[in-house]
């Protein structure tokens, strides 16, 4: 079958891009990107966050319910924070060489750590007072605090580094799958022999207690118990004991979680310096070169989650069983490599004049990802905890208000920069990180 006059239009109208509209792509990019993360989020956000990943069994699995958790898990999780991360490291590079080229090496490390960690206190704001317990902003912070020394850095260096904390990040991933699989055997065997009434060893008797508190946490059962007992706590909460609540879910991800994965964003950091540096995130590259990553990241992304998405499914997201079935985590190499098709494609999508008109749109969310990142959780809280609507809505009827979000979000951004040079919290953090007043009207 031939393509159609305007199919044929579309792929030959292909203009060359500015450099103003390079940097354009980018925040096009964010934009995308920084919607894509509220997808995700609002799994978290509007129920227990034990359904993040997996399905409350109170509802339907099936229909509607299903098909949102397949479009989710099968092709946002991990890949919008991916390129949002990705962007945050060219980003990075972009505004240390403008502070060095105008200010010198002394003035653009002063700027670039105070801006730094205005971001770290934000993230505690977002993630303490706008009830969002998981905040990217802090262990962006935390994180972005090494970028600094690694800015001159060749783009082959750089990748270097990156790979290696991909290696190492799925080698540390992969190892608690593997506590996991030695806690489940050997709790199995000390709940035999138990069974059996023989005395159990001191060795024993811990395996077993670890035992039972893994399968706690990880068991369908577990889960939905856990999850039952989180919603019904929050929806009984006024602001203070919420407070409390969340409290304690954000002390566990910004320590302990933090500390098990601080090498996830940093590795894409250097990425994005990496793919900056080098041309691709610009263009620069043969078309050829796009093509290839495109196909390949996008299929065996897609074709991997098919298979893991299959087995979590069908073993009606029982940890346990994933945890005995998988030989190991292949989370991270899933993720980037899917993520990486993603980039090269929009890439390409952008060489051409009539997709590149349609990414535009998105242009003014990136520019304001500040404020429309935190008005998200602001929004959320609203909705969720103020209106009560916590615990209520099914799978899919999230994703309407996600869609009526992401509109606002479009509209108000591409209103709002038509009078004003930055978002209002944009202008906020600019002002604390320059200690100065910042121009804000046009």
């Amino acid at each position: 079958m031939s393509a159609s006059p305007s199919a044929n239009a579309a792929l030959t109208d292909v203009s060359p891009v500015s450099k103003k509209e390079r940097i354009l792509f980018l925040d096009a990019i964010r934009g995308i990107a920084l919607l894509g993360i509220l997808l995700m989020n609002s799994m978290a956000q509007s129920q227990s966050h034990r359904f993040y990943d997996k399905m409350d069994l109170d509802q339907p699995i099936t229909g509607l319910n299903f098909y949102a958790w397949v479009v989710e898990m099968g092709f946002f999780e991990g890949t919008m924070r991916g390129l949002f991360s990705l962007l945050f490291g060219a980003g990075t590079f972009l505004l240390l060489s403008r502070l060095e080229k105008t200010r010198g090496n002394i003035d653009a490390a002063d700027i670039y750590y105070r801006r730094i960690l205005w971001l770290l206190a934000f993230g505690l704001i977002n993630a303490f007072i706008f009830m969002w317990p998981g905040d990217i902003l802090y262990p962006y912070a935390l994180c972005g605090l090494v970028l600094f020394p690694f800015r001159n850095l060749s783009a082959g260096k750089l990748l270097l580094i990156a790979m290696f904390l991909w290696v190492f990040g799925t080698y540390r991933e992969s190892s608690v799958m593997f506590a996991g699989k030695a806690t489940i055997a050997n709790g199995r065997k000390a709940e035999l022999l138990q069974s059996q009434h023989k005395k159990l060893s001191k060795e024993q008797t811990a395996d077993l207690e670890k035992w039972k508190g893994f399968s706690a946490e990880n068991s369908s059962t577990g889960y939905m118990k856990k999850a039952r007992e989180e919603t019904a706590e929050v929806k009984h909460a006024d602001y203070p004991q919420l407070f409390a609540i969340i409290r304690g879910v954000n002390a566990e991800l910004q320590s302990v979680f933090f500390y098990n994965s601080w090498w996830d964003p940093l590795m894409l950091f250097f990425t994005g310096m990496a793919l900056f540096k080098s041309g691709f995130l610009t263009g620069d590259k043969a078309v050829w070169v796009y093509g290839l990553i495109a196909l390949l990241g996008i299929g065996l992304g897609l074709t991997a989650n098919y298979f893991i998405l299959n087995l979590i499914y069908t073993s009606r997201f029982d940890w346990i069983k994933y945890i005995e079935a998988m030989p190991f985590d292949p989370y991270q190499l899933r993720r980037v490599i899917q993520t990486m098709g993603y980039l090269s494609l929009f890439i390409l999508l952008y060489k051409i004049t009539t997709f590149r008109k349609m990414l535009n749109i998105f242009i003014p969310v990136g520019q304001m990802a500040f404020t429309n990142y935190l008005s998200q959780s602001i929004m959320a809280a609203v909705i969720f905890y103020a209106f009560g609507w916590y615990g209520e809505l099914q799978r899919y009827e999230v994703y309407g208000l996600v869609a009526a979000i992401w509109v606002f979000q479009i509209i108000f951004s591409t209103i709002w920069l038509k009078y004003f040079l930055f978002g209002p919290f944009e202008w906020l953090w600019r002002s604390l990180t320059y200690m100065k007043i910042q121009p804000f009207k046009k």
